[in-house]
């Protein structure tokens, strides 16, 4: 099984596979609207608007896990990043990242390369560097701001 063969929902509700992604390089987050790092979105917008034109697509799964800093729908959500921050990239719907109802994606994450980057998700805006071949290069806690995994993004890129 690749990342390729996952499926999502979209924040519309429409099913789709990772498939839609294969070749770009992929920053996959998991988000919060009311959390000490919610301003991290401003920087993964900038990173994205930097980068997309290169093959750079971040992915945005809002997850309400951690003191449910991640209240409302994927609507209300989706409102309040394009209106606060301006984010452009895409957002898809509520998950859960660790338990039993643990997304197959996260535990696809957290397992690969036989779990080189295991370990439960211990809070929101953990960031996953995926490269142009599905394979996951990198896991960033909550306290390394975008901006200060850019130049590992770059690398990535082939910059």
């Amino acid at each position: 099984m690749s990342i390729y063969d996952i499926n999502v929902l979209t924040n519309k509700g429409e099913n789709i596979t990772l498939e839609k992604y294969k070749g770009k390089v992929l920053l996959i987050v998991n988000t919060a609207t009311k959390c000490g790092f919610t301003p991290q979105y401003k920087g993964l917008e900038e990173l994205y608007l930097k980068y997309k034109d290169k093959g750079l697509e971040i992915l945005d799964f809002p997850c309400n896990q951690f003191f449910h800093q991640a209240p409302g729908n994927d609507e209300e959500i989706n409102s309040f990043c394009e209106m606060r921050y301006k984010t452009t990239f895409d957002r898809f719907k509520k998950i859960d990242v660790n338990g039993d109802n643990e997304h197959e994606l996260y535990h696809f994450l957290k397992t690969f390369n036989d779990g080189k980057f295991s370990g439960k998700i211990k809070w929101n805006f953990t960031k996953f560097l995926v490269d142009r071949e599905g394979n996951v290069v990198g896991r960033f806690g909550s306290m390394k701001s975008p901006k200060k995994i850019e130049d590992e993004i770059v690398k990535v890129l082939g910059e």
